[in-house]
């Protein structure tokens, strides 16, 4: 396992982090992983024996039960509550009610307590806001978060799912009020989803914000097991659960030199998908998720994937986002 510092701080954190989506499988979530609790304690211990020490989950994820079954797995293994990095998330709507939901004071302090408990925890490492807030001041979210440092429940805060103009506004924010900002970005990022290059990665490497990877095999389509006829070695999540938009005609294309590459290194395609992540100098940790110890044991491989300059230039060729202004201008004037 390799580490790196999270963003401008000293925290050091693997560049694999343990995702938590697939852990109970209440509501929506069933499509993404039903694992119980000894499930939940094989994966962990696998995890943490490979050099893994951060963990990610979300308040969200199966309605509390995975914060539930990771908090529980810490206890049965026996595992040093230091020793782990552990995140989670406040946003999304947890209750009917109309204060349910967003970044409000009131709500994010009522699910820190709920986290806390669930996790059976006194502290979370990174407390991060699962979403933008259109309608709740930047203001009100970041003393909220400020003060929940000040309290000592939590150590550092990050954001997810936002733009660069909104991280932008957020660190503004916190710098005029002399409030914690945030020191990272969960953000959806793939060798065939590059979108993120365009601005918002450009905005973390310009403030020294980290960036957590979710989704990285693009719910599965990066994992070598679907075929451009729509065919597939097994029924994946890729069919069931996927949101994310994609060029399937490009992400082919890309697949097609990626299985070509994963023949000549003895590697998987999952593999060398996790690993060009790896390879970028923006990324801080990469998430993964598993339904089983052979999943998990063939993303923890990746870390032992180098390239060579020509094979990432080879990468970047049939990867390379189409260009666009101002990026083109951008480009020519620094040529």
């Amino acid at each position: 396992m390799k580490y790196k510092v999270l963003g401008n701080t000293g925290l050091a954190v693997s560049t694999l982090c343990l995702g938590t989506m697939t852990f109970g499988g209440k509501g929506i979530y069933q499509v993404v992983g039903t694992l119980g609790q000894p499930e939940v304690d094989k994966l962990f211990k696998r995890a943490v024996d490979a050099g893994i020490n951060f963990i990610d989950t979300a308040n969200i994820y199966s309605e509390g039960m995975s914060e539930e079954l990771t908090g529980q797995a810490i206890r049965n293994l026996g595992l040093k509550r230091d020793d782990l990095v552990i995140a989670t998330k406040v946003c999304a709507a947890m209750g009917a009610g109309l204060n349910d939901k967003g970044l409000s004071r009131k709500h994010i302090m009522q699910q820190v307590e709920a986290s806390l408990k669930r996790l059976n925890t006194d502290y979370i490492d990174l407390y991060q806001a699962h979403a933008y807030d259109p309608v709740v001041p930047l203001e009100e979210t970041l003393r909220a978060m400020d003060d929940l440092i000040t309290s000592g429940k939590v150590r550092y805060i990050g954001a997810s799912n936002n733009g660069a103009w909104h991280l932008m506004k957020a660190l503004a924010c916190a710098e005029k009020h002399n409030l914690h900002a945030y020191i990272s970005m969960q953000s959806h990022y793939s060798i065939a989803t590059r979108e993120l290059e365009r601005e918002v990665i450009p905005a973390l490497v310009d403030q020294r914000v980290g960036l957590m990877v979710w989704s990285p095999l693009v719910a599965g389509l990066l994992s070598g097991k679907y075929k451009r006829n729509g065919e597939s070695t097994e029924e994946g999540r890729y069919k069931k659960f996927s949101f994310i938009p994609v060029d399937t005609e490009r992400a082919f294309n890309i697949l097609d030199v990626l299985q070509e590459m994963a023949a000549e290194k003895g590697s998987t395609v999952a593999q060398l998908s996790l690993a060009w992540l790896l390879h970028q100098p923006a990324v801080t940790s990469v998430i993964i998720g598993a339904n089983n110890l052979s999943q998990l044991d063939d993303n923890l491989q990746s870390v032992n994937v180098q390239f060579t300059a020509e094979e990432l230039q080879r990468l970047d060729d049939v990867s390379r986002l189409p260009v666009e202004y101002p990026n083109w201008i951008f480009d020519w004037r620094n040529r």
